[in-house]
């Protein structure tokens, strides 16, 4: 509940808004406590749809969430009008034993806001080039995150990776305090070009970010450089 009531003082003035963007577990923090789980009509997801529907924008993150007896963690992306869309996190932390509590999810999510195609995925996924691969033309590669201090500089490296080699903008929002068990987690959400310019760099600040993309400007960058045309064809 506290972390909704952040979220409400945060973005009380906000203009308006196509996707606001939350980070991984963001109402919970990265937990292992499937304890704290909701199902999927409950307190967290339930903010988001009020949130969307109010702000007319539409609401990412993902939840700890309880499906059937088992346990994920679970990006949900809520327009405006109610419509729910989700995606279960393939790689689970195993070095921060999440495989132990959660399930892996087995299928991709790329959704669309207006002409914007849009690949989610979270944290851990991120070290993994071939699920993250642009097989469809996705525009936006978006990650939300709990990456902490001690390996930030993977978190640098990794997004401006991913988003040269998929020739897409990267959307990449991660945490920012310290958690129960001591550690700290430090931002460095960005938004990052299909060149691996950064565009916005948010640092170490606990605020909202803003950024306009350029769609003309994404694809002319892939008519004049088409080394997607040239990528290994596989399926998952």
């Amino acid at each position: 509940m506290a972390n909704m009531a952040r979220l409400d003082i945060l973005l009380r003035e906000e203009p308006p808004l196509d996707l606001i963007v939350l980070p991984e577990m963001w109402s919970t923090g990265f937990t292992m406590r499937t304890a704290l789980a909701e199902e999927m009509g409950g307190d967290a997801l339930a903010w988001m749809l009020q949130k969307a529907a109010s702000s007319s924008a539409h609401i990412a993150g993902s939840i700890s969430m309880k499906v059937n007896g088992q346990y994920f963690n679970r990006f949900c992306v809520v327009s405006p009008t109610g419509k729910i869309q989700h995606y279960d996190k393939r790689h689970l932390f195993s070095y921060g034993k999440e495989d132990h509590h959660y399930s892996a999810g087995k299928e991709q999510l790329t959704f669309s806001i207006g002409d914007w195609k849009i690949r989610a995925i979270v944290c851990y996924d991120l070290r993994f080039p071939l699920w993250c691969r642009n097989t469809d033309e996705y525009d936006i590669l978006l990650v939300v995150a709990n990456w902490p201090r001690p390996r930030i500089h993977h978190w640098d490296a990794l997004l401006r990776a991913r988003a040269i080699e998929n020739q897409a903008f990267v959307v990449a929002v991660n945490r920012v305090g310290i958690d129960g068990n001591q550690l700290e987690y430090n931002g460095h959400s960005a938004v990052i070009d299909m060149n691996g310019i950064t565009l916005l760099d948010m640092m170490e600040k606990e605020e909202i970010g803003k950024m306009a993309l350029d769609k003309e400007a994404l694809t002319q960058y892939r008519q004049q450089y088409r080394f997607l045309q040239d990528r290994d064809a596989f399926t998952f």
